[in-house]
């Protein structure tokens, strides 16, 4: 299954973003996101690379659907694969 998982961007040098996924904190690529980026915006990320930016009406919508989508039971494929890209070791804020 392949998935997308938003993330905050941190910080931008050229075409790299370091972006925060529930605390895990990861290097992706801007390469392929068709409009820029900058600290503070959210993009969908699917293996490092930042697919899309997530327009700032559907923040909300888009990290409760995926807060939802982690509290589920842990063997749902949706969640390993959440999971499985931000990394067994995130921390989600309380």
């Amino acid at each position: 299954m392949c998935l997308g998982v938003p993330g905050k961007v941190m910080s931008v040098d050229g075409l790299v973003a370091v972006v925060d996924f529930w605390g895990v904190q990861k290097q992706v690529s801007l390469h392929i996101v068709d409009e820029p980026v900058v600290p503070g915006d959210y993009i969908l990320n699917h293996v490092g690379y930042a697919i899309r930016k997530i327009p700032q009406e559907e923040i909300a919508e888009t990290l409760a659907m995926y807060d939802e989508l982690l509290d589920g039971k842990p063997e749902d494929l949706m969640r390993q694969d959440v999971e499985s890209e931000v990394g067994a070791s995130r921390e989600r804020p309380s």
